[in-house]
């Protein structure tokens, strides 16, 4: 069975109490490791927050493109034959709706196209169109460039 978070630390102090010392000391490097890996979370967090918005600006500058558009090419891309929306909003955790609005954008510009699903009829299947593709192709390559260079 996995040991419970914070057993290794539980078994140290237990061992330092044995030895003879304080409980305090042990309690004090459990709070300053947690400490530790709090400011490495926060560290973390506000990097990729910095890297997020960098993207989003360089889509936007470069090819006039939102994150969301971006993303959501990106996992049409993995999918040659297309995906539903119900599957799309699953993949990107957003709601049916945002898919709805990201996919009618989309459409418009020819960078997708939705067609029927040729096992349901009631359901939807969109995919990139080859404009969409090339599209895409070129933001993706720009786009790991871009976080080479920022992590580089």
């Amino acid at each position: 069975m996995p040991s419970m978070p914070g057993a290794a630390a539980l078994a140290k102090r237990a061992a330092h109490h044995a030895a003879g010392d304080a409980p305090r000391a042990g309690f004090a490097e459990i709070r300053s490791r947690q400490q530790e890996e709090i400011r490495l979370w926060l560290r973390l967090l506000s990097l990729t927050n910095a890297i997020e918005a960098e993207v989003r600006q360089r889509l936007r500058r470069r090819f006039g493109v939102t994150l969301p558009r971006f993303d959501l090419m990106a996992q049409l891309d993995r999918c040659l034959d297309g995906m539903s929306l119900s599957e799309l909003s699953k993949r990107m955790m957003v709601s049916n709706g945002n898919i709805t609005g990201l996919v009618g954008t989309l459409v418009a510009s020819g960078h997708v196209e939705r067609r029927t699903d040729a096992d349901d009829r009631r359901a939807r299947v969109v995919r990139l169109t080859p404009l969409g593709r090339r599209a895409f192709a070129k933001m993706a390559a720009e786009h790991r460039a871009w976080i080479s260079q920022m992590l580089g």
